[in-house]
């Protein structure tokens, strides 16, 4: 469970507005720190073409790295730090280019 890497993940129970059920989430924290069996992932959604002028959404193409059926986009306004254990199966990764996207839409969305 590293960096770059997506992954199916068990996101219920949520509460509101909160993105639901299993889906593909990125793990974004780095592979350098913490200790407890916690990842901080953002999680996948179907693209819309309104996410286009969303600058916390990194859009994703369907390619062998990522192992995606259909357009979609990573959602960096709804990270979360979840247990290890909602963690179902590793799908493929992201680049290092979408890494760095994902980097400057949380500091969009932190204001740093």
């Amino acid at each position: 469970m590293k960096q770059k890497e997506i992954w199916l993940v068990n996101l219920d129970p949520t509460i509101g507005a909160e993105i639901k059920k299993t889906r593909p989430c990125v793990i974004i924290n780095s592979n350098l720190i913490g200790k407890l069996p916690l990842k901080i992932v953002a999680p996948v959604t179907d693209f819309k073409a309104k996410y286009e002028s969303v600058p916390w959404m990194v859009k994703l193409i369907p390619n062998s790295e990522n192992n995606l059926t259909k357009i979609s986009a990573i959602d960096l306004f709804q990270v979360r730090s979840i247990s290890e254990i909602r963690l179902i199966k590793k799908i493929g990764s992201i680049n290092d280019k979408q890494l760095k996207m994902c980097k400057e839409a949380l500091s969009l969305v932190f204001e740093i």
